[in-house]
């Protein structure tokens, strides 16, 4: 078999229970071997299928006759002060993601790629310089988790849907990533351990909502008034923050749970009374939470984060206004693995 050919055919990453479980009996194998098969991709990160020593020879050569088993490479990695690492992998077509882990206690959180670069144009955002090339397949999303997982020595506890690209414009392969990461035969990792973020795009965010899933989910507000999310946030021109909040007042009543707001902290632009206020009002009577983000610099953007007190005023101003706040701690940042602060290198894109 030529490479050109293997390369052709399908990965074994990226195949979820439904889809192993219809191999497996296309095979005329026992049931069984989804789950053997299951672990051996995602449990034990197996590299080959020859690794698979649980199934037989011919059912070892029959699977390689039809699938390959392939897995991101890791071109550079770079950890942190604090403990952070970072990884710039590489796609089977030379595209380049970066994905990031973020120890904290006991917790391990993976923060992963949903597309390669990214067509939202979040103006504070180092993806956004590089535009978008393409959405990743479910098996590239589960990889970042496996890769950091191998660089780290430690299982993953965590994933947020935060790093390069808008989530929900891929979201097919997202939730069945996001199912994969979760399911027994899987990462096993526990819904609610696993947060996708949306820069706001309604009709994904009221499909979610119909899809009876306990995943997180995380909305970027990252202002109160729509001329400034205008600026800040693109997307806001076609769903402006009354449309936005209104689909996620949908998502509370149809799952009872409540949504996550991001908030970028930008110094003289989304940091006063005014877009306070704006939250507020926006938000009055729902069920929600404000993350508050200190900017994370991106050079080219020319935005600077905003002072220490303006966040805490900003952070009180929401607090007497009924919101539950918390302000993020600032992680990975001398290495640019902190939040939006995420990039391809072009110097290693290959097409």
């Amino acid at each position: 078999m030529t490479v050109d050919t293997a390369a052709k055919l399908p990965n074994l990453v990226g195949m979820d229970r439904a889809e192993l479980a219809a191999l497996v009996e296309s095979a005329g194998e026992p049931a069984y071997r989804t789950e053997q098969i299951m672990r051996w991709l995602y449990e034990r990160d197996a590299g080959s299928i020859d690794a698979m020593t649980n199934l037989s020879k011919a059912f070892r050569a029959e699977l390689n006759s039809r699938f390959r088993l392939e897995r991101l490479q890791t071109v550079l990695e770079e950890r942190s002060r604090d403990g952070v690492i970072k990884l710039l992998l590489r796609l089977h077509d030379g595209y380049t993601v970066e994905s990031v882990l973020i120890p904290e206690g006991k917790r391990r959180t993976a923060c992963i790629s949903s597309q390669a670069g990214c067509g939202i144009g979040c103006a504070f955002c180092a993806t956004a310089l590089g535009g978008f090339n393409r959405n990743l397949s479910a098996g590239e999303i589960v990889d970042q988790v496996a890769a950091l997982e191998r660089a780290a020595g430690e299982k993953v506890t965590n994933v947020v849907f935060m790093g390069m690209g808008e989530p929900f414009q891929n979201y097919a392969q997202v939730i069945k990533a996001a199912k994969i990461l979760n399911d027994p035969w899987g990462k096993a990792i526990g819904a609610r351990h696993i947060t996708i973020s949306t820069s706001g795009v309604v009709p994904a965010i009221d499909r979610f909502a119909g899809e009876g899933l306990q995943f997180v989910l995380a909305v970027s507000l990252h202002a109160g008034t729509n001329d400034v999310r205008d600026r800040l946030v693109p997307l806001n021109r076609k769903y402006p923050i009354e449309t936005l909040v209104e689909a996620c007042r949908r998502y509370v009543a149809s799952t009872g749970r409540r949504v996550t707001f991001e908030y970028v902290m930008i110094d003289g632009v989304n940091d006063g009374p005014e877009q306070a206020a704006g939250v507020i009002e926006h938000t009055r009577g729902l069920i929600c939470h404000v993350n508050l983000i200190p900017l994370n610099e991106v050079p080219e953007t020319g935005l600077r984060r905003s002072p220490e007190g303006a966040v805490a005023r900003f952070a009180e101003q929401l607090r007497k206004g009924g919101l539950p706040v918390t302000v993020r701690k600032e992680r990975g940042a001398d290495i640019q693995a902190a939040c939006g602060q995420l990039r391809r290198s072009a110097a290693l894109q290959v097409p």
